[in-house]
């Protein structure tokens, strides 16, 4: 699976950190719009179908996560997937900005190299990528046709960013199965297994909220990780 088409949109408004990896990701061939308030990442979103969003969670006019908020409310963006920059490292943080729909998050300073090779790992995600020859699943009210990247409860149809629906779908392919976050973080992610992270965690809480009537079909699994419901 070949990695998303479009341009990188970086939302920083440190001088030095935006020209940073501007430069970096275009070294890597990728096409950059770089901005530094909130209103002008909404408008050149709407504008240009970014492959990405670098999100700085700390902007002078909308916040980071208001930003994310409102790229996940609009049909055009819903779908595009989101890293959060942030110099904040409390757990809260981490939380919240998963909660709004980011698709990762990393911390100040960070590794340039690492950065990217999460970069490359999120363009890569694709709710396709683990289609084969069943797209299509039924586990109780729940629905869910991957070719088409739709999922419904009962006759709703959810919105679902694109790291939120290849966590369901894994977990829903295989039914009955004890899944570790660590197996999790490796192929929804493409993460270390043994990264110590709440990233796994914080996407279940919110897959089940969006979830609602059909939440309890992910069981979590004390001291390894979750399983649905067979």
């Amino acid at each position: 699976m070949g990695e998303r088409r479009g341009p990188i949109l970086i939302v920083e408004d440190e001088d030095d950190i935006r020209r940073l990896l501007a430069i970096n990701l275009r070294r890597e061939g990728f096409e950059v719009i770089a901005v530094d308030r909130g209103q002008q990442a909404l408008d050149a979103a709407a504008a240009a179908a970014p492959a990405l969003v670098i999100l700085d969670l700390m902007l002078p006019d909308l916040s980071g996560k208001e930003v994310c908020k409102r790229l996940r409310a609009a049909p055009a963006t819903r779908e595009v997937p989101v890293l959060m920059l942030t110099a904040r490292s409390e757990e809260i943080d981490r939380v919240v900005g998963f909660e709004v729909g980011a698709d990762d998050y990393v911390t100040k300073p960070f590794s340039v190299r690492e950065l990217m090779l999460r970069i490359r790992a999120i363009l890569r995600r694709s709710p396709r990528d683990e289609v084969g020859a069943a797209p299509r699943l039924e586990r109780g009210p729940l629905r869910i046709d991957a070719g088409a990247h739709r999922v419904w409860v009962d006759d709703r149809e959810l919105s679902l960013t694109a790291t939120e629906f290849k966590l369901l779908y894994n977990l829903a392919s295989q039914a009955g199965r004890v899944r570790s976050r660590g197996q999790l973080l490796q192929e929804v992610w493409e993460m270390p297994p043994h990264l110590n992270t709440r990233t796994v965690d914080t996407h279940v809480k919110r897959l089940r909220e969006k979830l609602g009537a059909a939440a309890s079909l992910i069981e979590t699994v004390r001291g390894v990780g979750y399983r649905f419901a067979a």
